[in-house]
This record gives structure tokens, C-alpha cells and sequence, in this order.
């Protein structure tokens, strides 16, 4: 069995390419290397260089490997379809040019589900005609990916977006043909939307292609659940934080993947507020460290 650990963009703040709080795409590459890390993610299409030959002579340079990368748009928004149809594309060309398998598929955070993050009882569901056309709206995304371009393609559900909770994923994945769309398993956010993840993980293995390693602070989730408090601001109390500092059972997610002979990729997302003065390095290193700790090599 072979797991190997990459990282992602999104551990430096990066959320959206055109935002100005972002370091340079070289800083990233080389802050990942450093870190001690052999792939990556893409991050948002736009942030790294859509010419292969510039992205290829930076990956080789730093020794890395492009691992997969995110339509991170508003399914949910049938207005915005004409722009999550490029972010698919681009996204996908991307990622064939340079050999990397996974194109995971993220319904971005709504206003209408962000301020009750966490809290699957009081959020706003659709009807049933706007489910349907946000769930074929997805298909054609995975069936793009799968059948033009040749990736694997995982759902990722996310908190604040209409893919949030476990009903809605389970419901999704009974939807949509297994042959185009997989899942790719975010522990984090399985956590903050009050799930268990291993639990998932058991149910569902067979069909998770891809995972992602985020870990939730149990006492600063208490709290905003507690207090009803919404996801921007959950955010900047740091309910994102380092693996192993959290309620995510990681042992016992390895365990899974063992049991299951997963193969392949496994990235550390590491979401961090630019605006809390993070250590991104710092916290790769330290991430890394700890998943080498518990028997990830």
C-alpha cells in the first residue's frame, strides 16, 4: 500500500486567484517543498500559470508533482453556470497537461447556508425542482471531467454551501452514476457539519478516490454551534486547526485506508485566515510531521 501526502494552495490562504492577500504562486511552490512535501494541489484556476511549460519548469524545479485541483463555484447559482462550466474546463485542461488525477467538484459557500455552518437542522434546504437542477448541474461537471478529459472526479462536501451535510452527500451519491463521480473526503468538514468522519468512511469507501486531511478545534466548534455563529466568523476564531489538535480521529482514518488498500494521494488542506497572521510553513511542517507520526510515510 502506498499513501503519499500533499498540501494545497489553500494551507497559504489562497481561496480565490485574484485575491490580493496572495503570496506568489513561486512562494507557494517552494514553501510547499520546503515543508518537506513531494505534490500539490492547483489551487484556484487562475492562480498558478495556465501555460504547462511555465507550471511544468516550476513543478520540476521545486520538486513536486501536481496532484489534482478544485471547481470550488456556486453550483447552487443557476446564474452562474456559465462560469462554473470554465472553471471545469480550465480547471480539467490544467490538470491533464500535467499528469494529475483528481478534479474535485465544490459547491462554494451561500449566504443562504452560511450563517447556520454546523448546524444541519436549521439550514435552509431546496425544493425539490431547485435540488434537481443543482444536482444535474454537478453531474455535467463530473461527466465532463470523467468523460472528456479522463479524471477522476470527487464531491467534496463544504461547510456553507448547499453540499454541506451528510443527508445531502448521501442523497447526491445515490443520484449520480458512481462511474462519473466520486467522492473526495474532506475530514474536516465532515466534522464541522456534526458528522462522524470515520463512520463515512467505513460506509463509503468504496467509493472515495481521493481525500482530503483537515482537522476542526472542538472547543472553538462548541462554541459556534452554541452561540449560532456563521461560518466567516467561525473561520477567524480558528476553527480550522492543525492535525492531530482536533477531534479528527486519524488513527482511525489511517486504519480505514489501510484496511481498504487505498492508494494514492491523501492533501493536507490547512485553511487558514490570512488575517490571523498564520505560519503556513510552520503548520505544513508540523501537519506533515504528525500524519509521519501516526504512520503515514
Amino acid at each position: 500500500m502506498t499513501i503519499r501526502i500533499g498540501n494545497a494552495p489553500c494551507s497559504w490562504g489562497v481561496e480565490f486567484a485574484d485575491d490580493p492577500r496572495n503570496p506568489t504562486w513561486q512562494s507557494v511552490l517552494k514553501d510547499c517543498a520546503a515543508a518537506g512535501y513531494k505534490g500539490i494541489e492547483l489551487g484556484p484556476v487562475g492562480f498558478m500559470p495556465e501555460d504547462p511549460a511555465v507550471l511544468a519548469d516550476a513543478l520540476a524545479e521545486n520538486d513536486l508533482e501536481l496532484i489534482g485541483g478544485v471547481v470550488f463555484r456556486p453550483y447552487h447559482d443557476p446564474t452562474a453556470w456559465d462560469d462554473v462550466l470554465d472553471a471545469t474546463h480550465r480547471t480539467a485542461r490544467a490538470l491533464k497537461a500535467h499528469g494529475a488525477q483528481h478534479l474535485v467538484l465544490i459547491d462554494s459557500i451561500s449566504p443562504r447556508r452560511a450563517p447556520t455552518a454546523g448546524r444541519a437542522t436549521e439550514a435552509e434546504q431546496m425544493d425539490k425542482a431547485e435540488w434537481t437542477a443543482y444536482r444535474d448541474r454537478i453531474a455535467e461537471s463530473a461527466r465532463i471531467g470523467a468523460e472528456e478529459y479522463g479524471l477522476t472526479v470527487g464531491i467534496h462536501a463544504h461547510a456553507a454551501g448547499f453540499m454541506d451535510f451528510e443527508p445531502e452527500l448521501e442523497r447526491l451519491l445515490n443520484e449520480v452514476d458512481e462511474k462519473i463521480l466520486k467522492i473526495c473526503f474532506d475530514t474536516g468538514h465532515h466534522s464541522y457539519a456534526g458528522f462522524d468522519p470515520v463512520a463515512f468512511m467505513k460506509r463509503h469507501m468504496d467509493r472515495i478516490s481521493y481525500m482530503h486531511f483537515k482537522d476542526i478545534d472542538p472547543a472553538v466548534k462548541a462554541e459556534v454551534i452554541k452561540k449560532r455563529t456563521g461560518f466567516y466568523d467561525a473561520c477567524g476564531q480558528g476553527i480550522f486547526c492543525n492535525l492531530g489538535d482536533g477531534d479528527v480521529d486519524f488513527p482511525a482514518v489511517r486504519q480505514v485506508l489501510v484496511d481498504a488498500g487505498f492508494q494514492g494521494w491523501c492533501t493536507v488542506e490547512q485553511d487558514c485566515d490570512p488575517t490571523l497572521d498564520p505560519d503556513p510553513v510552520g503548520d505544513a511542517r508540523l501537519n506533515r510531521e504528525y500524519l509521519e507520526s501516526i504512520g503515514f510515510n
